[in-house]
């Protein structure tokens, strides 16, 4: 993706549609920046992904450490200067999986500050690799011994997190020549690593360089770390004999951005976001080893780089428009996985689409003790809805004919295992006590609450839930039709006319102008007010007559903060701004809504919501985390950040390419030819799209306040 102008264009878009060096920002005057409580830093390639200081030690007193495979391969890897820790003086960063930490020796002897300078670029992805060079800046040659410990537990990655590491086993480990070699045998799972430094003096835990770096000059070496696992080494992605330039990760990422969409705007803080958005989902995708060509994303750093069905699927609605590979990746994928047939323990259920695949060294730490769970009320009609949204997009009904068995098991789900009762709600209930209490994507012990506070008993119906359903079932219907059963897709869309008319009179509240969180296990309505209803907004379940009061009661201010969306009112007995699902704001849950709300018409509440999500991205640095708290914008002038927000995480990276979407008002259902870009907000400005893909074909975008207009379509389908 490139903010740059091509320089074809006539004199007169360049001053319309303008560049970010050409026009100044539209939005008014900008908010302050978030002071971010880190006292980490985290690198992220694939599955495998970093977490240690700002001096770029791993300290195992710490949640720190090198991850592959859900599993902990280091837990120690300190630096130390003739026995003394490194001052650091900073971090620069340069792609997702790769940075380097700078740092200060200790004075030498008869100086009053240090003259040697310690630069450690790491890179990670299926093990890791470290540069590292010293310069000396003093007048004479410096002598040193230069010593890295390193130390692996192989600990699941859930024990990390959870800090349960009370019963570490032993891990075996030799040193030889300038090696150190660490393994761990368990019954049915074998993980090692060795870390390489040629030149160096190995002993138990240690490698010793002793050299000196010539006045004025630098030394250099190279450690490698590699992990194995069932006894064969990883492939290692950064061979020191290679440039980084010429790395897989390093091609995988340009490939990525030369796939996406090239868009420009005077919109810094979009522009900005949308950069760094495209740089985080590229290094958050992960493949099956047996399926490469097929690349998902990962939900987010540190603890989620996994694949989880939710996160994926609302990444890859909101990518589409941009990356339709990795949306199709995606629905491989999940499809390769989906449920075959009833197990207890991980809720496997024929036609289910999982919630969460984990490769840790002890499964049983893992939801249902097992790789797959599949404990997702929302996956499956998500699934669907996916598939139905690329054929709008132009997918041709052919190419998408190798997910119908999925998407046919899918709908049997829907209405065979979601709708547990038979009265045409679809219900979650955990098998056991191996899974989630609460199974939507507010799956938080206590995400689901009545206006009380009391929590609601399962089985529980919610409400967002209900509108995937009607989403999926109307999205099978347009699906079997392009397959040429006019019969079944007439079967569904009556389906789908049902539920939208049992789900107003079952959940709609009055007093309250909106829609019930949830129906409990006695069909009570869970009367909170929550940002779920956003969600029945953009699944369409609304119907038109109530669409404007539900969105009034979204941006009233006991949810609406500002900057976002509360995930629960401030009137409601669970309320807490520093929760998880609670009343704290999801940048992803807040675009959603805001799609909803263009959907019904509603452009200015649309626009006033991606205002505040914008400021968040300014106050944010351009990098939306994965919630924040939801103080009001009247008492904090910035989001407070929320402690242990996953950052970079799929969906929130994947929330300015949404917001683009609807500044734009791109909507596309190509089999029904219809085409769609609007004038974009004053507040936005104008904004171009070059190769934006629709199937076959490559669209440009050009849209401002006063006008869009939208080219390179084919076939019968007409901008407008």
């Amino acid at each position: 993706m490139s903010t740059s102008m091509p320089s074809n264009d006539t004199r007169e878009e360049r001053e319309r549609f303008g560049t970010e060096s050409m026009q100044g920002d539209p939005r008014r005057d900008g908010v302050g920046r978030v002071m971010l409580v880190q006292s980490t830093v985290t690198l992220v390639e694939g599955s495998t992904f970093c977490v240690s200081g700002h001096d770029g030690d791993i300290d195992p007193l710490r949640p720190d450490g090198l991850f592959v495979q859900d599993t902990r391969v280091l837990s120690r890897w300190q630096l130390r200067l003739d026995g003394m820790p490194i001052e650091p003086l900073g971090v620069v960063s340069a792609e997702p999986y790769e940075t380097v930490f700078v740092g200060r020796a200790a004075p030498r002897a008869g100086h009053a500050e240090g003259t040697v300078i310690v630069e450690r670029h790491r890179m990670v992805g299926q093990g890791m690799r470290e540069d590292i060079r010293l310069r000396n800046y003093g007048a004479e040659p410096a002598g040193v011994d230069l010593t890295l410990t390193a130390e692996a537990d192989f600990v699941d990655l859930f024990l990390v997190k959870e800090h349960r590491l009370a019963h570490v086993p032993p891990v075996g480990h030799h040193h030889v020549g300038g090696d150190l070699v660490y393994w761990l045998d368990r019954p049915g799972s074998q993980r090692g690593i060795r870390i390489s430094a040629p030149g160096a003096l190995s002993s138990p835990q240690t490698l010793t360089f002793r050299v000196v770096v010539p006045a004025r000059d630098e030394w250099r070496t190279t450690i490698e770390a590699v992990p194995s696992a069932q006894g064969v080494d990883l492939e290692f992605l950064y061979p020191a004999d290679r440039p980084v330039a010429e790395t897989t990760p390093a091609l995988r990422m340009r490939d990525w951005r030369d796939e996406t969409p090239d868009t420009v705007t005077s919109n810094r803080v979009l522009a900005d976001a949308l950069r760094t958005s495209e740089r985080d989902l590229g290094a958050l995708r992960i493949q099956d080893p047996k399926h490469p060509e097929d690349d998902v994303v990962a939900a987010g750093a540190p603890w989620f780089m996994a694949l989880f069905g939710r996160d994926s699927l609302l990444t890859g609605w909101m990518m589409l428009p941009f990356a339709p590979r990795l949306t199709l990746g995606t629905l491989r994928t999940l499809s390769r996985l989906q449920g075959l047939q009833p197990d207890a323990r991980t809720e496997e259920q024929p036609g289910r689409i999982l919630h969460e695949v984990r490769l840790g060294a002890d499964l049983s730490l893992a939801l249902g003790g097992a790789s797959v769970y599949y404990g997702s009320i929302d996956s499956t009609p998500l699934f669907v809805m996916l598939v139905g949204r690329a054929l709008r997009w132009g997918i041709p009904a052919q190419d998408l004919a190798e997910f119908r068995p999925a998407v046919e098991r899918a709908l049997d789900w829907i209405i065979r295992w979601g709708d547990r009762d038979g009265d045409g709600f679809v219900e979650y209930l955990r098998s056991s006590d191996r899974g989630l209490l609460n199974q939507g994507w507010k799956d938080s012990s206590d995400g689901i609450t009545f206006r009380t506070g009391v929590a609601a008993r399962p089985p529980v119906a919610l409400a967002e839930v209900q509108g995937y359903s009607y989403a999926a079932m109307r999205a099978g219907a347009d699906l079997l039709r392009a397959w040429g059963d006019d019969t079944a897709a007439q079967d569904w869309d009556e389906r789908a006319s049902v539920l939208r008319t049992q789900f107003d009179e079952a959940f709609w509240m009055p007093e309250e102008n909106t829609y019930a969180l949830a129906l409990d296990a006695d069909k009570r309505q869970v009367d909170a007010v929550a940002s779920n209803a956003g969600h029945c907004l953009w699944s369409g379940i609304v119907p038109t007559h109530r669409a404007d009061a539900v969105i009034d009661r979204l941006i009233a201010p006991d949810m609406f903060t500002g900057f976002g969306i509360r995930t629960l009112s401030t009137q409601a007995g669970a309320y807490n701004p520093v929760s998880y699902h609670n009343g704290s704001v999801w940048p992803h849950d807040t675009a959603l809504a805001a799609a909803g709300m263009a959907a019904y018409g509603r452009r200015d509440a649309a626009a006033t919501v991606i205002e505040g999500l914008l400021d968040a991205l300014e106050a944010h640095g351009g990098r939306l985390p994965e919630l924040f708290c939801g103080f009001s914008r009247v008492d904090k002038p910035v989001p407070v950040s929320y402690p242990a927000s996953c950052s970079p995480q799929a969906w929130a990276a994947a929330t300015p390419f949404e917001l683009l979407r609807i500044a734009i008002g791109l909507d596309l259902d190509l089999p029904r030819g219809i085409a769609r870009v609007q004038p974009t907000p004053a507040t936005i400005g104008p904004i171009r799209v070059d190769r934006l893909p629709a199937g076959p074909a490559r669209l440009d975008v050009r849209a401002d306040a006063a006008g869009a207009e939208l080219r390179g379509l084919q076939g019968d389908a007409e901008g407008r």
